[in-house]
């Protein structure tokens, strides 16, 4: 595994493409954008290495083969390790004035902390330098929503926002979009986390969305710019919406949606956690009342419900738990997410899209051929099943 030059000149060099970084930071924050182009978001082996000896030793660390606690981890993190690929991140974020935000700067929002050895290594944002002190609310929710629930959505956002509460989601159509454009009808102030780059505005129906938000508030990402959004890098992104937030309300979900993802991760960060009920015939609330029924969610019918929770962020809550799967995938998924369905790909190409080893690849690759999905061509590449 060969390193980039962590020098100070190497660092200061790599970071002009960004516009820099503060004196006697630069080491640690090159060191930082490396982890984020090898490692996959909510890597616990890497943030345990980091938070153990810091990014620049554990990345020292991490190129020494080794038959140590972090090997297998380090056959995840081999394949990615290519310097041109940290180059082409840098470059990306510089054309798309993308902001490097890591631990330690005033501009980091601390409520991600809580995720532990799981919060970001660093991220990226376009928008506002602000750490996020406000009292925020997530507000998550179907894609296909209804108009009812782009309705209470509406309703919900713009009388929180209106009265000092930023609003946060995930920049989706749907609920999402409506949280987003109620909140910057009132001037206020909203947020929203991408799975993928922030220079890679998605969906693209939201690229001018996306761009006022960045005027008044922030557009975040833990994903390196230039990263495409992928099924796995969702569910990994929806654990920084809960963390974000001072309470979690969920408006229309299906049984099996993956806003129960944001739920599970807001029961188990201890954010209160409420849900919109809906008609007892919509299958577009039957998430929605399952969080409700099984997991002592709060029932929010107005603005005034979620001050409520917001007030008693933090308090002891023994009836909540996080709802069992709730959403969650499998490595098998990452997998997945890395194939294509109009050309076959090696092992070795898969394990850098996905961020496993090649072994564990192999092992995946396996499961999804006995499940149907994926079959293996003459060439021996690998290629996706459409559904």
């Amino acid at each position: 595994m060969t390193l980039p030059d962590l020098s100070l000149a190497a660092a200061r060099s790599a970071l002009a493409r960004i516009g820099g970084a503060a004196r006697g930071r630069e080491i640690d924050r090159y060191s930082r954008v490396v982890w984020n182009v090898i490692a996959e978001p909510g890597d616990g082996s890497a943030g345990a290495l980091i938070a153990a000896v810091g990014p620049t030793e554990a990345l020292r660390i991490a190129a020494e083969p080794a038959d140590d606690e972090w090997h297998a981890a380090r056959s995840r993190w081999e394949p990615r390790l290519r310097p041109e690929a940290v180059r082409a991140s840098l470059d990306a974020a510089g054309r798309a004035g993308a902001r490097l935000v890591v631990p330690g700067d005033d501009g980091w929002p601390r409520r991600v902390d809580d995720l532990g050895v799981h919060a970001p290594i660093a991220l990226w944002t376009r928008g506002r330098d602000d750490s996020g002190t406000a009292p925020t609310v997530a507000i998550v929710g179907a894609r296909a929503a209804t108009a009812y629930g782009e309705g209470v959505t509406a309703d919900l956002a713009a009388e929180l926002s209106a009265t000092g509460v930023t609003v946060v989601s995930g920049g989706a159509y749907g609920i999402d979009g409506a949280a987003h454009r109620a909140a910057l009808s009132t001037g206020g102030t909203t947020v929203a986390f991408l799975a993928g780059g922030v220079d890679r505005p998605y969906p693209r129906g939201h690229e001018g969305l996306l761009s006022r938000i960045a005027e008044t508030g922030a557009v975040w990402s833990e994903t390196p710019c230039g990263a495409s959004p992928t099924k796995w890098r969702f569910l990994s992104r929806n654990r920084l919406i809960a963390a974000m937030a001072d309470a979690v309300v969920v408006v229309e979900a299906g049984w099996r949606s993956g806003s129960l993802n944001t739920a599970a991760h807001a029961a188990t960060l201890g954010r209160p956690l409420g849900a919109v009920p809906g008609p007892v015939t919509s299958a577009s609330s039957a998430g929605c009342h399952r969080i409700l029924r099984e997991y002592g969610g709060v029932c929010v019918t107005s603005a005034d419900d979620v001050r409520e929770m917001i007030g008693s962020a933090g308090a002891p809550d023994g009836e909540s738990a996080a709802p069992d799967h709730a959403g969650r995938t499998d490595d098998t998924t990452r997998v997945l997410d890395a194939l294509s369905t109009r050309i076959g790909r090696e092992v070795d190409e898969i394990a850098r899209r996905s961020g496993l080893s090649p072994a564990q690849v192999q092992t995946h690759l396996g499961l999804a051929v006995l499940s149907g999905r994926v079959i293996r061509e003459d060439d021996g590449a690998w290629r996706a099943v459409k559904n």
